[in-house]
């Protein structure tokens, strides 16, 4: 059976002062399939096809995926991969990452997401507005003691 080309993915980008939001949509994933790698102003995201079997069906339709995914965007700065948030729920994944200041350097980075449930994941690097280093577990152990 040949592969699957990658389908393309639809993005929304968004900015403010301090960061860029990317919003996409990622039917019928995981948490556990998406890896998003971010490395100066490029961010990739990538998400695993589903139901391995499928192209073994005698498929009448096909309108939309279950991946594999694949899209690479480059934003107009640098920003900082580490502190990044990612959410993924209701098949969209939202992308938060600082921008980088002036003289920072650029971090290369890779990540998946840590899944909450079976259908909603998320990544946490960063916390508020001045934006201070953070992990998932411990903003999780903050949201449970509050």
């Amino acid at each position: 059976m040949p592969k699957r080309q990658m389908d393309w993915l639809p993005v929304r980008i968004y900015q403010s002062e301090h960061q860029f939001a990317l919003a996409t949509p990622i039917a019928g994933l995981e948490p556990g399939d998406i890896t998003i790698t971010i490395e100066g102003k490029r961010v990739t995201i990538q998400g695993k096809q589903r139901g391995p079997h499928q192209d073994d069906l005698d498929l009448l339709k096909a309108e939309w995926s279950i991946g594999p995914y694949q899209r690479e965007i480059v934003l107009p700065q640098n920003v900082n991969g580490p502190l990044t948030n990612a959410t993924y729920g209701n098949g969209v994944l939202v992308i938060t990452v600082p921008k980088l200041k002036m003289g920072e350097k650029a971090t290369r980075v890779e990540f998946g997401l840590e899944t909450i449930n079976a259908t909603r994941g998320e990544r946490v690097g960063h916390i508020a507005h001045d934006i201070r280093p953070t992990t998932s577990a411990s903003n999780s152990l903050r949201r449970r003691i509050a």
